[in-house]
């Protein structure tokens, strides 16, 4: 079999195509700064103060949960450089860098509560209160064990709020049904009538909420034939865990539903997609044991009766499905999602509920300057353009003509690592922060290493009497292999510091991945193809003085008198 040819030019001319294409793109977007970092642009800060909703002081334990499930959000995605701390017994800051559009959408994601929790539906449009009445059917789905949510008025809204008479209404059925609850009520009427030795803010057994479905108490009948949807803006309704809810979905359908079943703390998973042979995205949901067997359970309890159970995110109905046979194994969300909304509600859920309540009059928000003066920036990239003139100056006195693939291998890589940052910057809101700064820094030294190790290879094969074009190919697979050692070394140590170190920490092992991975593609996409090149033109191949391979350069000669030292095999007359 004949020995594929390689052909450096049309390697060089893909890699330069590539480059084209990516900041063709930068200039699509218009974005020709990369976003920065908090200590260095400044950015919104988030006060929250946090309230224990079963009273009393707020648990430190759970401020310090909410903590860590605020920053899982604000930097789960990527590295955004933002900061989540306490302050005092009950506040939350979270400060944002940059003001685009990917900050307001983290900054959104933030002050939602995301409380998920699943409800029974006791009155609805399609059934009067106390009567199921069928409105479709929800099947599970082979392929997945999952259930999608079928209803016909299931939507997905991306604002959670509802109205302040919501909340009114459903306190004033409350507080009527524990008024005229009685010993021989009905346990229905004790669902509504909130007993004593039960908490308000835990789940009901399945067997009790399907009792409030099928009976629904006379007071909460009249609370919902009386109940009108607000207009959209309005402060949310309050959402009981033990208590039934009175709410409406984002086309305006009111609701009554049960004291809820199951928690969104029940969740262990949560993921968003397009499953097969379907056209919308649809978020689907794992449980834990207990919320398993919950879901099973209600799944169950209304299999083929048509009753409806209704997914309610920050007390708004986001889909209220049916279901025709007992299910166990997960949950799919469906409606109007588009992918930004999926992703959106899918990290809200996959990071938990928030275990602490945050009023709306107790988060504020301003604006907040750098942390750092800007000098610091200015040092730091100083700093870097010494180290660039250094390695520059080294390789011209030390490979001569050759230094002009280290020059080209420098100017390729610093191209393509700026075009990245812009395209996160503007994609994945990563933002440049002065350890950032410095991980590019190091970066230089990285793209350094592989043609010093190229070129040495080279000069070790040419020693043996090899000509340059020979060589090339000959110190390119222990180049190669040295190379990926070693950049795997530096990967592998960006990789723990990102997994591991706190967020400060996180934009320095993010830059110094991300200039390793550049270095790679560099070295056998740029380095590689254009010293092979080079080779081929006499002016190197012949071993010209200034070429940087010659005899003298090589150790073939020695400097002060052009003696060939002892055991240098002679190449065509010339050691």
């Amino acid at each position: 079999m004949a020995r594929k040819t390689a052909r450096p030019g049309r390697t060089l001319a893909l890699l330069f195509l590539a480059i084209a294409i990516m900041f063709g793109g930068i200039a699509f977007a218009g974005t020709w700064k990369p976003e920065l970092g908090l200590d260095l642009r400044g950015g919104t800060e988030i006060s929250m103060t946090a309230e224990n909703s079963e009273g009393g002081s707020v648990p430190r334990e759970s401020l310090d949960e909410a903590k860590s499930i605020i920053d899982q959000r604000v930097n789960g995605s990527g590295i955004t450089g933002g900061r989540v701390t306490t302050e005092g017994n009950d506040v939350i800051k979270v400060s944002i860098p940059g003001t685009g559009k990917v900050q307001q959408e983290t900054a959104e994601r933030v002050r939602q509560t995301a409380k998920l929790r699943f409800r029974l539906v006791a009155c609805s449009p399609q059934k009067t209160c106390g009567a199921a009445d069928p409105s479709g059917s929800m099947v599970e789905d082979p392929s997945t064990g999952t259930v999608p949510g079928t209803s016909p008025r299931a939507a997905f809204g991306s604002e959670t709020a509802t109205a302040s008479e919501t909340a009114s209404a459903s306190d004033k059925a409350s507080d009527k049904a524990s008024e005229s609850a009685d010993p021989s009520a009905s346990p229905s009427a004790s669902a509504g009538a909130e007993p004593e030795q039960r908490n308000k803010n835990s789940v009901v057994p399945v067997d009790e909420a399907v009792e409030f479905m099928r009976n629904v108490p006379q007071e909460w009948a009249t609370a919902y034939n009386s109940f009108t949807c607000p207009a959209p803006g309005a402060e949310p309704a309050e959402d009981v865990a033990g208590e039934p809810l009175l709410t409406c979905d984002e086309d305006g359908v009111p609701y009554l539903l049960t004291p809820a079943v199951i928690e969104g703390t029940e969740i262990s998973e949560a993921s968003y997609g397009i499953p097969q042979q379907q056209a919308n995205y649809v978020v689907t949901l794992d449980f834990k044991s207990e919320g398993n067997k919950a879901f099973a359970d209600t799944t169950g309890a209304i299999a083929g009766t048509g009753e409806q159970f209704a997914i309610v995110l920050d007390a708004k109905v986001i889909s209220a499905p049916t279901a025709d046979s007992r299910i166990s194994g997960g949950a799919q969300i469906s409606g109007d999602f588009t992918q930004e909304s999926a992703a959106a509600l899918a990290n809200n859920l996959k990071y938990g509920s928030l275990p602490l309540d945050f009023p709306e009059d107790g988060i504020q928000t301003r604006v907040i300057g750098p942390t750092l003066a800007g000098n610091q920036l200015t040092a730091g990239l100083w700093a870097g353009l010494v180290g660039l003139i250094l390695v520059v100056i080294f390789s011209i006195f030390y490979y001569r003509a050759m230094s002009i693939v280290v020059i080209g291998s420098l100017l390729v890589a610093g191209a393509m690592t700026y075009g990245m940052i812009l395209l996160l910057s503007e994609t994945a809101g990563v933002t440049l922060d002065l350890p950032g700064v410095a991980g590019l820094i190091v970066g230089i030294g990285i793209t350094a290493d592989s043609f010093i190790i190229l070129y040495e290879r080279m000069r070790d094969d040419m020693r043996e009497g090899r000509s340059m074009r020979v060589a090339v190919d000959t110190a390119w697979p222990r180049a190669r292999n040295t190379c990926l050692a070693s950049d795997g070394v530096s990967f592998l140590a960006a990789f723990v510091l990102y997994v591991f170190a706190t967020n400060e920490v996180k934009g320095f092992a993010f830059m110094l991945g991300l200039t390793t991975i550049i270095d790679v593609l560099v070295f056998f996409w740029f380095t590689h193809p254009m010293t092979k090149l080079m080779a081929g033109w006499g002016f190197f191949n012949k071993g010209h003085v200034l070429s940087g391979m010659d005899q003298r350069a090589i150790g073939t000669v020695d400097a002060p008198t052009g003696t060939t030292p002892k055991g240098t095999t002679l190449v065509g007359g010339k050691a």
